[in-house]
This record gives structure tokens, sequence and C-alpha cells, in this order.
């Protein structure tokens, strides 16, 4: 992974600890930046396919803050398309979770478009991808292939076969 720190207090061996486990963007290089917000701490990142780069952005100073990330919509019964997004509360208390979370949801932009060729503009997914994995040790192309289907990946697998993703049947 080639990393560029432009974040005076991540030099860029700290920034590969941090991200060591995510999977690899190849041809791509991962600019770590400052981030001075205005008014509170957010997440922000950018993948830029022209450029071939994958900015991730720190908030300066760090306080610890919380992002409400919605990774699905169910459509609600009745006329026209209606919808209830399905969120999920998030509090990151240090930089390393924010640089993993932006790098997840920035790499799914990435493995959409560059691998599998489609528009990169599913930001549902990217944040399912990313709420699922940044916390995780090891994250791999299967985990990308289960947000995509929205079911569990194998390691979050909890009384489900793995293959159809609902309960195995009784006999």
């Amino acid at each position: 992974m080639r990393v560029i720190s432009r974040h005076p207090d991540l030099p860029v061996s700290e920034v590969r600890r941090m991200l060591e486990g995510l999977p690899d963007c190849p041809g791509y290089r991962v600019i770590v930046k400052p981030f001075r917000y205005r008014s509170s701490p957010h997440l922000s990142g950018l993948t830029d396919f022209d450029a071939r780069r994958i900015e991730l952005q720190v908030p300066e100073p760090f306080l610890p803050f919380g992002e409400v990330v919605p990774y699905g919509a169910i459509r609600r019964p009745g006329r026209g398309m209606r919808f209830i997004w399905l969120t999920e509360g998030v509090t990151f208390r240090t930089p390393r979770q924010v640089l993993r979370f932006v790098y997840c949801h920035e790499w799914m932009h990435w493995f959409l478009k560059e691998r599998l060729g489609r528009k990169s503009s599913a930001e549902t997914t990217c944040d399912r991808f990313a709420l699922w994995n940044y916390q995780r040790r090891v994250v791999t192309e299967d985990d990308a292939y289960a947000a995509l289907r929205r079911t569990a990946g194998p390691a979050r697998q909890t009384g489900r076969t793995a293959a159809r993703g609902r309960s195995p049947r009784r006999r």
C-alpha cells in the first residue's frame, strides 16, 4: 500500500500500522490529511479515480464524536417509493477508528468500480461494508461480497448457513 501522510501527528509508519489487515487497492495512493472542521468533527474521505488516489481525512483537533451510519433501507408498503432507513450510531474514540472506517468506505468504492466494473456511488453499501469491518483485525474481499449481498460475512455467521444466509432446516 502506497501511503503518504500530510498529517503532522500521524507519520507514515503509524498510518500503515493503523490500516494493517485491511485490503489493498493496487495502483492507488492513500493520502492522510488533517481535516479542520468548523463546528463539530465528522467523517470525510474521497476516492479520486482519475488521479488514482484515496484521501482519508482525520478531524483536527481530534475529539471523540458520534456518527449515524445508514447501512440499508426497507421499502414501506403503500403507494410510491418510500423507505425506512436502517441506521446505527457509532462513536469514534480514536484517530485509528476514523482512519479504518473511512478507508473501508473508500476501499469499497474502489472495489465496486475497479474490480467489479460497477458504478461506485453505492453509499449505503460502502457504509455497510465499513460498519461491519472497520474494527475487525483482517478484512478480505469475501467481506465485500457479503456487504453487497446484505448478509453477514463468514466471520459474522451466527446460527445461519453461510451459503444461503438463512437458518438451517430442522429435521
